[in-house]
């Protein structure tokens, strides 16, 4: 089942890839939207924090699409505004738990809304589809790479504390598979040099590692196994964007300075 839905996620944003570009914006503000929902539900029912989820939806989603014309500069304009709408929103409900819950909506608005924004920045030139499809790729290598490496020679905990079937064998495994996605992506997609593909996997199997650690980390803290129960097999659509996030801000810096 978790197979299924993962191929069936990756045949949605290639048809849209391959098809009509700017249509992997829908995609985009669709994830978004629907992580903002799931974290305000896990937020309130594990803490009693109340996001205010509505200006966040709204904000983030408009400036996703925002950046596709304006480019960074709508990013840090539309995080700000989205940020000042949190406070106001807020107001009414009084002082009591007001530093919580906007400390928790400013968070969201930064880690789902501005990280998810850099992917709107790989898709705009003319080569975007192969830079998000370069993205998706290393990510899924890193996944699919760990996955391996740690199920058939896993021995020494990563973070035992954090994630105890992560291991340093899937660690090695992730870079592997990263370096040769990257070294392959460099070469048949992006026609640069094959050795700034090698490059780049070290670094995105390093981001997606920290970003599936830090997901991990917040729902011990919360309490709770998985953000959701949208995707069968693999929790909510939350629990599948802990290694996408912080890779895109990675992955559209990389690709700007190297290709």
């Amino acid at each position: 089942m978790a197979v299924g839905v993962g191929a069936g996620l990756g045949a949605v944003a290639l048809l849209s890839l391959l098809t009509y570009r700017i249509s992997f914006l829908i995609i985009i503000a669709a994830a978004v939207g629907i992580s903002v929902w799931e974290l305000q539900g896990t937020l309130r029912r594990a803490r009693g924090i109340n996001l205010t989820w509505i200006p966040i939806g709204i904000g983030t989603i408009a400036t996703i699409g925002l950046a596709w014309p304006y480019g960074a500069a709508a990013l840090g304009i539309g995080v700000a505004a989205t940020t000042l709408l949190c406070m106001v929103w807020r107001l009414p409900g009084g002082a009591d738990g007001y530093l919580a819950d906007l400390s928790a909506s400013v968070f969201v608005t930064v880690y789902i809304g501005l990280f998810a924004g850099f992917a709107t920045l790989m898709l705009v030139p003319d080569d975007g589809a192969q830079r998000i499809l370069t993205f998706l790729i290393l990510v899924v290598a890193n996944d699919v790479g760990g996955y391996a490496a740690g199920v058939l020679a896993g021995k020494h905990p990563m973070a035992p504390t954090i994630s105890p079937k992560k291991s340093w064998e899937g660690f090695g495994g992730s870079v592997a598979g990263c370096m040769l996605a990257g070294a392959l992506c460099m070469w048949l997609l992006l026609d640069g040099v094959w050795w700034r593909g090698l490059v780049i996997g070290v670094v995105i199997a390093i981001t997606a590692t920290i970003g599936d650690l830090t997901e991990s980390l917040i729902k011990r803290d919360l309490g709770v196994k998985d953000m959701g129960t949208l995707l069968p097999g693999h929790g909510g659509l939350m629990d599948r964007m802990d290694s996408l996030l912080p890779s895109a801000v990675v992955t559209w810096a990389l690709l700007t300075v190297l290709v």
